[in-house]
């Protein structure tokens, strides 16, 4: 046993061992386990030495007085993953890879924010001042009216806080947070959790929005232990392809709106530019669509998104035929496959397969089933899908196509857009400008992908 007051405490997971291993029992991570102090964090509740048991004072769910207005930050893709503004008392998680542009994004969030009123702070314990001030300059923003510092030491960043009167603070990175409460060097489990609920406790006291900037591992999971994703309202991810100038904020957890909900940016020499309509930069309008090619209708949150799947179907020159897929999921292309080839005849046997999802978006919702199979079928066949053409559809294991959520909306964003015909399950109207081609079953989709029916 451990001696008193410690434990082993996994860094990559968060499990708790009461003695020192080589190897973690939960995940099975060598050399993570570090011995961590169970001293009790600043504010704890001890017990009455009195005796005596504190009441709880319920309340009722009507409230007499309506809730503060949230904060409009003046970027509206932020705002848009947010549920609309930032909700006073709220804390949120920003996470992402290195170099992808959380503090870029950050600090012009807390620009236009004070830009508009709002009292706004940026705490750094990864630069110093004069570099914020340097990145502001160049960004255009040297004139907004943000409180900077630089400070790791959480003692002294609650004391800076309950001074002055902040709307919205921005802390990066709690990573790089300790508290004197605990012995555990920062970045660990002890320090990440004990951290981030003080500045929690404190956002709920004081009505500040705090927003908590969160480092990934190497598989791109939040750093850190699970529990402040669950301590904190809203998790946020900033994504990006390496290669591509476009930045993905994607909400997968949020109290106060809808999940899902995406924001779209545009990396340039001046920071991140907004992209209003995410669909013309995902699709390819060079002339003639090639065979391999097929736009898939999505629903993004909220936001129809076109974007191009582009499939290239070879053969094989190994004896294992090769399966690439980018931007999907590989086990979703895997089950097209077999479907295609059970159920339509089409041989993947001896061949190489590569997916690709234009523009370096993920795209995760089954509609996507039917656009990935008509790229297959017209890679394979060396047909080109019309050039104003949208697909979407959920394939079934026995080949049937199954209806998807707001089927509508897509087929209005692709008229917006100029597409006037759709590859789509069952039969519906597509409106003014849209020709709809109701297919139920995956081998009729494929033989009007082969012989250029539509109709």
């Amino acid at each position: 046993m451990a001696r008193d007051g410690a434990l082993y405490t996994c860094q990559s997971c968060g499990a708790v061992h009461p003695k020192w291993a080589g190897q973690c029992a939960a995940c099975g991570a060598w050399n993570t386990l570090v011995e961590e102090s169970l001293a009790a964090p600043p504010g704890a509740l001890s017990p009455s030495r009195s005796g005596k048991k504190r009441g709880l004072v319920f309340e009722g769910l009507e409230s007499l007085s309506p809730p503060p207005p949230r904060i409009a930050t003046g970027v509206d893709e932020f705002d848009r993953v947010c549920g609309g503004g930032v909700v006073p008392g709220s804390a949120i998680l920003l996470a992402g890879d290195p170099g992808v542009g959380k503090s870029t994004l950050l600090l012009q969030v807390c620009a236009e924010a004070a830009r508009r009123g709002a009292a706004c702070a940026y705490i750094s314990g990864e630069e110093a001042v004069e570099q914020i001030r340097a990145r502001a300059h160049r960004m255009g923003l040297a004139d907004a009216g943000v409180s900077l510092a630089a400070e790791t030491a959480l003692r002294d960043i609650i004391a800076g806080l309950k001074q002055g009167a902040f709307n919205m603070v921005v802390i990066d990175s709690i990573q790089t947070l300790w508290s004197d409460a605990h012995d555990a060097g920062p970045g660990s489990v002890t320090q990440v959790r004990a951290c981030a609920g003080e500045l929690v406790r404190l956002a709920k006291q004081r009505g500040i929005a705090i927003i908590l900037v969160g480092h990934v591992t190497k598989d791109g999971q939040i750093a850190g232990p699970r529990v402040v994703e669950h301590m904190v309202d809203a998790v946020l991810a900033f994504e990006g392809e390496r290669g591509y100038p476009f930045r993905i904020l994607r909400g997968s957890k949020n109290r106060f709106g809808a999940t899902d909900e995406i924001g779209v940016f545009e990396m340039t020499d001046a920071g991140l530019a907004e992209v209003k309509n995410p669909s013309s930069l995902f699709l390819n309008e060079s002339g003639a669509r090639a065979a391999g090619a097929a736009v898939f209708a999505g629903i993004e949150g909220s936001r129809p998104v076109l974007v191009e799947f582009q499939a290239l179907v070879a053969p094989s020159v190994y004896g294992t035929p090769r399966r690439t897929v980018v931007g999907w999921d590989a086990g979703r292309l895997a089950m097209v496959m077999a479907v295609l080839d059970s159920r339509c005849g089409l041989g993947f046997a001896a061949r190489d397969v590569y997916l690709n999802v234009a523009g370096g978006l993920r795209i995760n919702e089954p509609a996507a089933d039917l656009a990935a199979a008509a790229a297959l079928v017209s890679s394979a066949l060396d047909v080109a899908l019309p050039q104003a053409c949208v697909v979407f559809g959920e394939i079934s294991l026995s080949g049937d196509i199954r209806p998807v959520s707001r089927m509508e909306s897509r087929l209005k964003e692709a008229v917006k857009l100029g597409f006037s015909s759709a590859l789509a399950p069952g039969a519906m109207d597509g409106g003014s400008g849209m020709r709809v081609s109701g297919v139920s079953r995956l081998a009729d989709a494929v033989g009007r992908i082969g012989d250029g029916t539509w109709d």
